[in-house]
């Protein structure tokens, strides 16, 4: 273990001064990583349609390559799927991850050797090595690293074979043999298909081993951490894991349920730290211990583009590379990278909250926001606001959907469904801060509340405990990679968890 321990920490220090080059020169990094990305891709279907040998500088991207979502690359991915090659990338591209997000559709964002190598791994690196950066004491590598994943499955097409399946699946089946040897449960447990199932092993299996990290998305861990105490019969994680930590988080704002984590670990010194890691890539992560923000990693195989949130519905918004980004404004990403994505919108929105080094916040997604009533909310209001409710009012909440709904032709309310995992003693009390804390954050908002001439108080719903997790089941959606949608234009969503509840 002292061997390891030796070779961990050369490695890191290695990978601190690699860290702090890009930070020292970022805009020259990503130069390099654009022309490496055309360079090596230029004799694919897509480089030949765009003219990627012709390219010779950003401007010449920004002109010759128009600016992508799914459904534009999706023939490409389609046919990539089947066993065609060459298309979006050069190399072979038989791994996808399933991507549900917060809609029906599914979309399959391929992932390369370069990809999973370059990026995912690389993320994974450098989260530890933040990490133990931070915390000169740590003794991470005494333990397990508990990893919430999800599943992959095989698809037939004739004579080829490719795969699909959540992202975290894909890196845990192709892990290196240095990063296995720490990663916990055994494979053919973290990658079972059945979640319930797999839980419940998961639950038994880690009960007794000796976790000193944890890593998912929060709702999940929430649940198998719960089971996990019933099995001990115990209320703080530390009696089963004492040498735990860190927990890292991401997929969700991890706001809502900072309490229950809080609760769970009874106030011991365990770590929270903030990871950005999607299908589509891995792209930042906390780098200081008592911050928020995040450090966008510009050496992963990335080039990023940025559109201000209020034009990127337009159809012709204004395209920013990274020298030319703003603090304190919201922006709609656009990536490149070296799994076949070509100044793709991947939907996210960001808010920078330092130039030098850049760093930044996620603040939502591009079509997470309620706009019926002229309210323009967004994701990042309504989980200020939730959070500032919570702590006023002594609540914590397990998870939550809003929706409009309509009084009249002219007025309407933002109707709530949440469910606590501890209410608040008067609801009347929590509704009036709520609406009070999201007049503050947004003018908009606090406009159409005036004397309830367009928005009336908001309504709230308390459901029981477990409602969302059983909906998600009903309608086959357990999993990591299915989240709740938190806001919503319309009610059909609601309405169907309205209906489950009341057929209960």
């Amino acid at each position: 273990m002292a061997i390891l321990n030796s070779i961990a920490s050369w490695l890191m220090k290695k990978r601190m001064h690699q860290i702090e080059l890009f930070m020292k020169y970022p805009h020259d990094v990503q130069e390099e990583w654009l022309q490496k990305l055309i360079s090596t891709a230029k004799d694919t279907e897509i480089g030949k349609r765009f003219g990627f040998q012709a390219i010779k500088n950003y401007k010449d991207f920004k002109t010759q390559v128009p600016i992508q979502d799914y459904e534009s690359l999706k023939p490409m991915i389609e046919r990539t799927r089947r066993g065609e090659q060459n298309l979006l990338w050069p190399s072979e591209i038989k791994w996808f991850a399933k991507s549900s997000g917060t809609t029906d559709k599914s979309k399959f964002i391929p992932v390369t050797k370069e990809f999973l190598d370059g990026c995912h791994y690389n993320g994974g690196r450098d989260m530890i090595t933040f990490h133990c950066v931070n915390n000169d004491d740590t003794k991470l590598f005494t333990g397990k690293n508990l990893a919430l994943g999800g599943s992959f499955k095989i698809d037939n097409f004739g004579q080829y074979d490719s795969y699909h399946g959540d992202v975290s699946a894909i890196i845990i089946q192709n892990l290196p043999m240095w990063a296995e040897y720490f990663r916990a449960p055994d494979v053919d447990i973290a990658l079972m298909e059945n979640w319930e199932e797999k839980l419940e092993k998961m639950a038994h299996s880690m009960a007794n081993e000796n976790v000193t990290s944890l890593a998912g998305v929060p709702s999940w861990m929430l649940v198998l951490i719960k089971r996990i105490l019933e099995l001990k019969k115990v209320d703080n994680l530390k009696d089963i894991w004492p040498n735990l930590e860190v927990y890292f988080h991401g997929g969700v704002s991890f706001t809502p349920y900072r309490h229950l984590f809080d609760q769970l670990f009874n106030n011991n010194k365990v770590a929270f730290m903030q990871l950005y890691s999607a299908s589509e890539g891995f792209f930042g992560i906390q780098d200081e211990r008592e911050s928020d923000e995040m450090l966008l990693m510009l050496d992963y195989g990335i080039y990023y583009e940025f559109i201000q949130t209020s034009d990127s519905q337009n159809e012709n918004p204004t395209v920013y590379h990274l020298s030319e980004v703003k603090k304190d404004k919201d922006y709609a990403m656009l990536i490149t990278t070296n799994a076949g994505l070509w100044r793709y919108q991947i939907g996210d929105t960001i808010k920078f909250t330092n130039l030098n080094p850049y760093r930044f916040i996620i603040t939502g997604r591009t079509k997470q926001y309620i706009n019926v009533f002229g309210e323009e909310l967004m994701i990042h209001n309504v989980e200020r606001a939730l959070n500032v409710a919570c702590e006023k009012t002594k609540a914590h909440i397990t998870d939550f959907t809003v929706a409009p709904v309509f009084m009249s032709e002219d007025t309407g309310a933002h109707e709530w469904l949440i469910e606590f995992e501890q209410q608040p003693n008067n609801l009347d009390y929590f509704k009036s801060v709520l609406d009070e804390s999201l007049k503050q954050l947004n003018s908009d908002y606090e406009a159409k509340r005036f004397n309830n001439y367009v928005l009336q108080l908001p309504l709230i719903q308390v459901l029981p405990k477990g409602t969302f997790y059983n909906w998600l089941k009903a309608n086959n959606r357990l999993g990591g990679q299915f989240k709740v949608p938190r806001l919503n234009n319309n009610r059909t969503m609601v309405d169907d968890i309205i209906k489950f509840c009341m057929a209960k």
